[in-house]
C-alpha cells in the first residue's frame, strides 16, 4: 500500500511540471502578404517589432507590431515564415547577440561592427 501511494504521489507532481511547447508551427498554407503598418515615433530604449502572421486555430490571425525595451548588445529579429519543402514554417521573433551593423560579421570578429554603411 505504501509503494502505491508514493507511486501516485510521483505520478500527481508530474502533473504540475509545464513542458515547454514546440516553437516550431509548420503549415500547409502560406501566409497572406504582410500588412501596411504605421511605425510610430521612434521612443528612446525601445525596439519596434513589426506585426506578423500567426498561426491560430487552423488559419492565420494577424499580430500588430508592439516596442520591445532594448536589449543591449543584441539584435532583434522580427518574426518570419519560411518555406521548406511545400511547407510554411513559422520562425519565431528572438534576439540574438552580434551584428548590429548587419553586415554579415558578427561584432566580435568586425573591425568596424557599428558602421552601416560598410559595403
Amino acid at each position: 500500500m505504501k509503494k502505491l501511494l508514493i507511486a501516485a504521489l510521483i505520478a500527481g507532481s508530474f502533473g504540475g511540471v509545464a513542458l515547454p511547447a514546440s516553437a516550431d508551427v509548420i503549415v500547409r498554407t502560406a501566409p497572406p502578404p504582410p500588412r501596411e503598418e504605421r511605425v510610430p515615433e521612434a521612443r528612446h530604449g525601445y525596439v519596434w517589432a513589426p506585426g506578423h502572421w500567426e498561426w491560430r486555430h487552423h488559419h492565420h490571425v494577424w499580430v500588430s507590431g508592439k516596442w520591445l525595451r532594448e536589449r543591449r548588445g543584441y539584435v532583434y529579429h522580427a518574426p518570419t515564415w519560411v518555406e521548406r519543402d511545400g511547407h510554411w514554417v513559422m520562425e519565431p521573433g528572438r534576439w540574438r547577440r552580434g551584428d548590429r551593423d548587419g553586415d554579415g560579421i558578427p561584432n566580435r570578429e568586425d573591425a568596424h561592427p557599428n558602421n552601416p554603411n560598410r559595403g
